[in-house]
């Protein structure tokens, strides 16, 4: 049957081509700085939300809060604890990765969201993204195409507390249209076309961020918001994701 992918990402180091972007390119973990071991992470958190989300432009008080409550720590392996809270995406099972804060912060604030909200993430991931969604709305649901990484993301969210989150292992470009519809839907990996499925789950008035475009170097990163006239888009970056598959390549 066929299935899709969506990916974290990571993005070029901040004063390089482009900072506002991510890309699929491998880490150098042992070219950054290692941070210091005196700092608790709740002043590493501190220090991440202050520099690189407030200095490059996120100001949604409910997302800046959100970032600082997740303990991104809890979400990355044991060997990269020591960087667990620099703005780079960090490998993670199954050759993928964990997006870099700054990513995560902008795409949800891109969504535009309220606490009462219902919302869909694509790419489940090492559910870092997924934790961060729950602290601001009331329900999440999250799909991931690599069944370990689902049924890990599921008990590490189950440990943490996160109960407003569920998950499952399946095709992400189907979404999830028994628990639909939702007021907003996040798809973290490169799709050449919208999702025709995750746009008849939205909401009237419902927001649709991903990374769009068939080039494996350059998508953009936009906010599609349905209206009765159609899609109302919006630009938000340039960036390099990894591409979806599956379905949506047919």
């Amino acid at each position: 049957m066929p299935r899709t992918g969506s990916r974290k990402t990571v993005s070029f180091f901040k004063n390089l081509f482009f900072p506002l972007a991510a890309t699929a390119l491998p880490v150098i973990l042992w070219s950054w700085p290692e941070i210091a071991s005196s700092e608790s992470f709740t002043e590493q958190r501190s220090q991440m939300v202050e520099f690189d989300l407030k200095q490059r432009g996120i100001s949604d008080t409910a997302v800046l809060n959100a970032m600082l409550r997740v303990p991104r720590h809890e979400f990355v392996q044991a060997r990269h604890l020591n960087v667990a809270y620099a703005d780079m995406a960090l490998p993670i099972k199954e050759n993928q990765t964990i997006s870099q804060p700054y990513i995560v912060a902008l795409m949800t604030e891109s969504a535009r969201l309220q606490p009462a909200d219902k919302v869909l993430e694509i790419g489940t991931g090492s559910a870092y993204q997924a934790a961060v969604l729950a602290e601001i709305v009331d329900e999440v649901y999250s799909i991931e195409i690599v069944k370990i990484l689902a049924e890990e993301a599921a008990k590490r969210l189950a440990r943490l507390g996160y109960d407003n989150v569920k998950t499952r292992h399946g095709d992400g470009y189907q979404g999830w249209e028994e628990a639909g519809p939702f007021d907003a839907i996040l798809i973290t990996a490169a799709t050449p076309k919208i999702p025709q499925p995750l746009v008849d789950q939205l909401k009237m008035g419902g927001r649709l961020v991903l990374p769009l475009g068939g080039h494996r170097l350059s998508q953009n990163l936009v906010v599609l918001t349905k209206k009765k006239d159609g899609l109302h888009k919006e630009f938000i970056t340039g960036v390099v994701f990894v591409p979806m598959t599956g379905e949506i390549r047919q």
